[in-house]
């Protein structure tokens, strides 16, 4: 280890006497009442020595004070160097600072909001170009424009360079917008994968819901198609009592709503009154003059008083 090192770790003796000095700069630098108490000395060098203090700004806590000293050599002035507020080791400070279009996240966008894509984004590719001149490569040869034009001609009211407007019968642009072509951008491969990547996370075969599921999606009434490369891996849930009902969900996912796993018998309706209409009831229309009870007649008609 040299001399130079050594020196350097000690801290010089006029420098690190001169706490008054550095008091005095940093109180000149911050608000009055801010600085706090003398917590530390560090060397930097040769005759060069930074005085730390507390600091109590409200918003800066665990924050400090540093000023730097300096002395010339053989000088036994004391000299300012800088001063500057610095973190200490258990200072509040703010987090990284990240990107917004790394913070954002799937719900953040309100209404009103635009949200802008890069150029060279990965998830997209061209699509249609928007012009109506073939590309140098197209299938489209000079002789079949040139037929294209001709018949455009013979179903119009006159040549196309005397009409107020071009037609746009057997134009690419035309032929695209019917196709629902008409896009600068479409999906590109990686951002087809990207995508099913992150619907099968939410909704597919390894989610909690689907491994407590009696059957798949593929086997559900309310399982709506979609079009595209992916209809033969998801769909678009229909159940108004499913948990993914309006999501795109994977064919292996499922749920308890599934429209085979339970089918509910028809309830039992009791079975309607039976009037019997063949026989007649004799239903009486004033009672009886004997009563309710006949009586029987005796044999002799003199009635048995027990005696002689």
């Amino acid at each position: 280890m040299s001399a130079a090192t050594t020196r350097s770790r000690t801290p010089d003796r006029l420098c690190a006497e001169a706490v008054d000095l550095a008091r005095a700069a940093a109180e000149e630098a911050a608000a009055p009442g801010v600085v706090g108490e003398h917590v530390q000395v560090v060397s930097e060098g040769d005759r060069v020595v930074t005085h730390f203090f507390e600091c109590k700004e409200i918003g800066y806590r665990g924050w400090r004070w540093a000023v730097t000293v300096a002395r010339a050599s053989r000088a036994k002035v004391v000299t300012l160097d800088e001063t500057v507020l610095l973190p200490g080791p258990d200072a509040l400070l703010a987090p990284e600072w990240v990107p917004w279009s790394e913070r954002l996240r799937p719900g953040d966008l309100g209404p009103g909001d635009l949200l802008p894509t890069d150029a060279d984004d990965l998830r997209l590719e061209p699509g249609y170009s928007g012009e109506d001149e073939p590309a140098p490569n197209s299938a489209v040869s000079e002789e079949m424009a040139d037929l294209v034009e001709a018949e455009d001609a013979e179903v119009t009211d006159g040549p196309p360079a005397n009409l107020p407007l071009a037609p746009s019968r057997g134009s690419i642009a035309a032929v695209a917008e019917e196709l629902g072509m008409r896009r600068a951008r479409v999906l590109s491969r990686y951002g087809l994968h990207v995508a099913a990547d992150r619907w099968e996370e939410s909704y597919g075969a390894k989610t909690q819901m689907a491994q407590a599921a009696p059957a798949t999606c593929v086997s559900c009434a309310f399982l709506v198609p979609i079009g595209g490369s992916l209809r033969q891996a998801f769909g678009v849930c229909a159940n108004e009592f499913s948990p993914a009902d309006g999501h795109v969900v994977s064919l292996a996912y499922g749920c308890g709503g599934h429209s085979e796993a339970a089918v509910m018998p028809k309830p039992p309706r009791p079975a309607p009154h039976v009037f019997d209409s063949m026989n007649v009831d004799a239903l009486p229309l004033r009672p009886s003059p004997e009563g309710s009870v006949p009586t029987e007649p005796s044999g002799d008609g003199s009635e048995d008083l027990g005696h002689s």
